[in-house]
């Protein structure tokens, strides 16, 4: 099974960068996408970025395009750096592993337990 791992989240001033990392544990089927996504209080949990693992192919919600990148190593490891951070960026932030390019929920089925990222004004 597939056990994922997020670290990085804290507190940062509007403006600031984060980046946060998940470790995926076991095997992970390379026609898998690495994803992470968020949940701010009285939110639906939203895609924010993607990445096919295959082929390096990415994806990312508007509200964060330009600002955030998703990458991964050689290791199974996923990161999202996150730049000019602005307050409606402050959520729990989930890793999770599914099916396809995709920032729909559905489509995932294995998720961390999250990691908050607060930004102040």
């Amino acid at each position: 099974q597939v056990q994922l791992v997020e670290s990085g989240g804290g507190s940062v001033q509007a403006g600031g960068s984060l980046r946060l990392s998940c470790g995926a544990s076991g095997y992970i089927d390379r026609r898998r996408t690495l994803g992470w996504f968020r949940q701010a209080p009285g939110t639906e949990r939203e895609g924010v970025a993607a990445i096919y693992v295959r082929n390096g192919n990415t994806a990312y919600a508007d509200s964060v395009k330009g600002r955030f990148t998703i990458s991964q190593d050689n290791a199974n490891t996923v990161y999202l750096q996150m730049n000019s951070l602005k307050p409606e960026d402050t959520a729990v932030y989930y890793c999770a592993a599914g099916w396809s390019l995709s920032l729909k929920r559905l489509d995932f089925d294995y998720w961390g337990q999250g990691t908050q990222v607060t930004v102040s004004s």
